[in-house]
């Protein structure tokens, strides 16, 4: 029995498609799917909107041993306050460096325990300002990208009292 040259063609041709076919199944199998990056959960803030929520005044230093000064200007600033409000999605309204638009920033908690103030996302993100301190009324920020740090400096916001409320003055001596 011989073969023609057209049947040696089509049996070459039948036998080099099943090996192919024979390849791809043992590549997909032996193949895993390339592993999803591990995206870490976001923690919450320990400092809730509603504390951050109010009138501030504000000041702002480059020098830490300015902090004291900084805030005693800050006090002063309550005669035209910074409004902080309650955002529509349960953030709060303020101002990202270089934007005269207020937006609704998100309180976030970080993975070693920070707090911070910034655009949805992970916590110490490039837009992000760090909560150095907040004892209800006074509230320290750092912003996280150095570059607008060394531009705007540190934010120090000292509560002010309510609208209307008298100021507090200071005792007079004794005579």
């Amino acid at each position: 029995m011989s073969a023609s040259l057209s049947d040696l063609r089509l049996l070459a041709g039948i036998a080099f498609f099943g090996i192919v076919l024979a390849g791809c199944a043992m590549n997909s199998s032996s193949v895993a799917p390339p592993p999803t990056p591990a995206v870490a959960p976001e923690l919450p803030a320990s400092i809730r909107p509603e504390e951050v929520v109010g009138r501030w005044g504000y000041g702002a230093y480059h020098n830490p041993a300015d902090l004291a000064r900084t805030k005693a200007a800050a006090r002063q600033e309550c005669g035209q306050p910074v409004i902080i409000d309650r955002g529509p999605h349960g953030g709060v309204m303020m101002y990202l460096a270089d934007s005269a638009q207020l937006r609704e920033l998100d309180l976030k908690g970080g993975p070693n325990g920070g707090n911070y103030i910034g655009p949805p996302g992970p916590a110490g993100g490039v837009q992000d300002r760090e909560i150095v301190s907040f004892d209800g009324r006074t509230m320290i920020l750092r912003w996280i990208n150095p570059e607008v740090a060394s531009r705007y400096g540190t934010g120090v916001y000292v509560r002010c009292p309510p609208e209307g409320a008298a100021r507090a003055r200071p005792p007079r001596p004794a005579r």
